[in-house]
């Protein structure tokens, strides 16, 4: 039991660090929250015009998910592992150092399901890859990747606790998106690349 709330606890806390915020300060663009969607992650750096910056935070982002993912597997087993999964992406969305205002998560998912399996985590970054160079759309892209992610968490791992992880962390995900979901029935989601509010 107290593998398990030191496994969530570090998954939350690493999970919070908000990369594209203090990255972006760093680099004298002052406050990512303050333009396009106001979402702290790597898509909407990207709308500062410094791509380097927003591959930087995807990868730390990423980063963010899997380091507590392994940790936790090392150190005390599957089921601590995946509560660091849960607890990492939880800290992305709600950080409780930007008053529980977060980025959606793609990024920190990615990262959580390379730590569980980079199989997984492989597919969910070519099936992202692939609607977002067919569409130019970031958010069916994620949309797409994470509705598909448990489906390909069963073929590989055939493990039920992991396919229900990834289930719930695909769900907080897609509710994040809403948003967008509305935008995009609407025909008014902007592109990859674009300045307008996502």
């Amino acid at each position: 039991m107290i593998d398990d709330i030191i496994a969530a606890v570090l998954g939350y806390l690493c999970g919070s660090i908000p990369f594209g915020l203090l990255l972006t300060r760093a680099a004298g663009l002052g406050d990512i929250r303050s333009i396009g969607s106001g979402n702290i992650g790597a898509t909407n750096v990207l709308r500062t015009g410094n791509k380097g910056l927003a591959v930087a935070t995807a990868v730390l982002d990423a980063a963010k998910g899997a380091v507590p993912v392994l940790i936790a597997q090392q150190l005390w087993g599957l089921e601590p592992a995946l509560l660091a999964a849960i607890g990492a992406f939880l800290g992305h969305v709600f950080p409780v150092w930007l008053r529980f205002k977060g980025g959606k998560g793609v990024a920190t998912y990615i990262g959580v399901l390379l730590g569980l399996s980079w199989i997984v985590g492989l597919i969910f970054c070519a099936v992202w890859l692939v609607i977002a160079f067919a569409q130019r759309l970031s958010s069916l892209a994620a949309l797409t990747a994470a509705a598909t992610a448990p489906i390909f968490t069963y073929v590989v791992t055939g493990n039920t606790l992991t396919t229900v992880t990834t289930i719930l962390i695909s769900l907080l995900l897609i509710v994040r998106h809403w948003g967008n979901i509305g935008r995009l029935i609407q025909g008014t989601e902007p592109k990859i690349g674009g300045s307008k509010k996502a």
